[in-house]
């Protein structure tokens, strides 16, 4: 019913649905099938709706939601009905860290010490943890979040994670690519936001043990590369066999290619060359020197990061506004001029 009138999640929000889903997941009961409902029905009432969030953070949800998780901080779900739970509540954090009010009440609840401990545990809730942190660090609203990630000594925890990705993914159902693309985001968002001392820390990391962060780095640009250029050969396979038959590529299908060609690794790709950039632009010549290095062995070239990231820069969403927007594309375009 939820699916054909969206309306309703908002409606039953304010009606008390939320409040009385929140007691019911805070009962200290065994696990059972009313809590994953439970936790199913929040996840719904939260999608795509920013009244929802907000009240669910009003009424200390983000702190109901982080003390369910942090059960599974040291311990595995025990069934697959717990695990589903287990993401849904997951789910429902990542939705209301939408809204930059909850990102604020997530820092003030230790939200990023708990994270940052599932993801040193090891355990089943470690692929969900780095997408909260991804959710709480990214645009500008994330700052906060991203120093106080530097204080709590985040940095020796997403780098073993961004040098060599997790051979135990698959019982979480998170692929190489989604893990890739989530760390890649938190250090993008961490180049975008940080200032002073905590940037100086992080842009540090990338020179340590002879530039090997910088290897992986290219190595991955590499690797989304090649990825890009066969589903682009693909593409433009697809387009001269329309134009042949006569059809109009309009703007729709343009669109339609340009998000098949994202989901084939170019908003990776895309981090990565932005990644890139930033730490070519910091005043440390040997990274610089590192990547050129590099670029030149794989007879390759910056031209190519910089035109990567000025389609990026053209593609750029209004998010919250038009100024945002704005002022992303020309600080992306100040990147590209200086690399």
């Amino acid at each position: 019913m939820t699916e054909f009138r969206p309306e309703i999640c908002s409606e039953a929000a304010q009606q008390g649905l939320l409040q009385w889903l929140l007691k019911r997941l805070k009962t200290k009961l065994p696990f059972d099938a009313n809590k994953l409902y439970c936790s199913e029905i929040l996840a719904i009432l939260l999608q795509n709706n920013d009244d929802t969030r907000e009240l669910l953070g009003e009424l200390d949800g983000i702190d109901v939601l982080l003390q369910q998780l942090s059960v599974f901080k040291r311990h595995d779900p025990s069934t697959a009905e717990e695990q589903e739970m287990m993401e849904n509540l997951f789910d429902s954090l990542c939705s209301c860290l939408m809204l930059s009010s909850n990102r604020d009440r997530f820092l003030k609840g230790e939200g990023l010490q708990l994270m940052n401990l599932m993801l040193r545990e090891k355990k089943m809730s470690r692929c969900s943890a780095l997408r909260v942190l991804d959710h709480a660090m990214i645009g500008p609203e994330g700052s906060d979040n991203c120093h106080k990630f530097v204080d709590i000594l985040g940095l020796r925890t997403i780098f073993p994670l961004f040098m060599k990705s997790p051979k135990k993914m698959k019982k979480s159902g998170v692929s190489e690519k989604e893990h890739e693309e989530h760390v890649c985001s938190i250090l993008a968002s961490l180049l975008r936001n940080l200032k002073g001392q905590q940037r100086t820390r992080l842009l540090n990391k990338f020179t340590e043990s002879d530039s090997e962060k910088v290897d992986r780095l290219m190595e991955l640009y590499f690797k989304y590369l090649d990825a890009v250029r066969v589903a682009d050969k693909k593409i433009e396979g697809e387009k001269h066999d329309m134009v042949r038959r006569g059809e109009i590529l309009d703007d729709d299908l343009e669109d339609e290619f340009y998000l098949r060609r994202l989901d084939a690794g170019l908003f990776l790709l895309q981090l990565l060359c932005y990644i890139t950039a930033e730490i070519c632009n910091s005043s440390m010549p040997q990274v610089r020197q590192r990547v050129m290095q590099i670029l030149n062995m794989r007879g390759s070239s910056i031209k190519i990061i910089r035109h990567i990231l000025k389609e990026y820069s053209e593609n750029i969403g209004d998010g919250k506004s038009a100024e945002f927007r704005e002022s992303e594309q020309k600080r992306i375009l100040e990147l590209i001029e200086t690399l």
